[in-house]
């Protein structure tokens, strides 16, 4: 396993559109063990290959407490989602230390394949239908920023590009 690298906006590539995984191989499980890692080192519930600059339609997630229950989605697609929204502050690995509202369905149901090309359909709510929202948004090369306002989209640019000039970050 490898610790990738993960693209912080406003890098252009975050706005790269995922193509489908063509095949659950063994280069798909290598890149699914490569990105939980990362995620996992670097402390976050999901990760889109989009943000480790891999333009494929593939999401790791765990968002359990123990940090042991990894949920692997290629080629993701919600078939349902519930009407009922629900404004919830998000974060990204893509945009460290940044948190705003962004208002989601409180629910949604996924079909998927797993790591081993096994379908799968994943009802879920709460913190994770949040969680599959937000990094499917990733692989339409969408960051959750682009749901704010154009000045607080602008601001948080700004702090992302003066915090890669800037070598000592506070």
């Amino acid at each position: 396993m490898a610790l990738l690298p993960i693209l912080c906006y406003p890098d252009p590539r975050l706005h790269t559109v995922a193509k489908p995984v063509q095949a659950a191989d063994a280069r798909i499980r290598q890149l699914v063990a490569d990105m939980l890692e990362t995620m996992y080192d670097a402390n976050g519930i999901g990760l889109a290959a989009t943000q480790v600059d891999v333009h494929e339609r593939v999401v790791v997630i765990d968002t359990s407490e123990e940090r042991d229950q990894p949920m692997v989605l290629i080629n993701p697609e919600i078939v349902w989602a519930s009407e009922d929204k629900q404004l919830n502050d998000e974060g990204c690995l893509s945009v460290p230390g940044i948190y705003d509202g962004v208002e989601r369905s409180t629910a949604v149901r996924v079909t998927a394949l797993d790591e081993h090309g096994q379908s799968r359909t994943i009802e879920a709510e709460g913190l994770l239908s949040v969680c599959i929202q937000h990094e499917m948004d990733h692989l339409l090369g969408k960051v959750f920023v682009e749901y704010l306002s154009p000045l607080k989209r602008n601001r948080i640019k700004t702090k992302m590009l003066k915090s890669r000039r800037d070598p000592v970050r506070a």
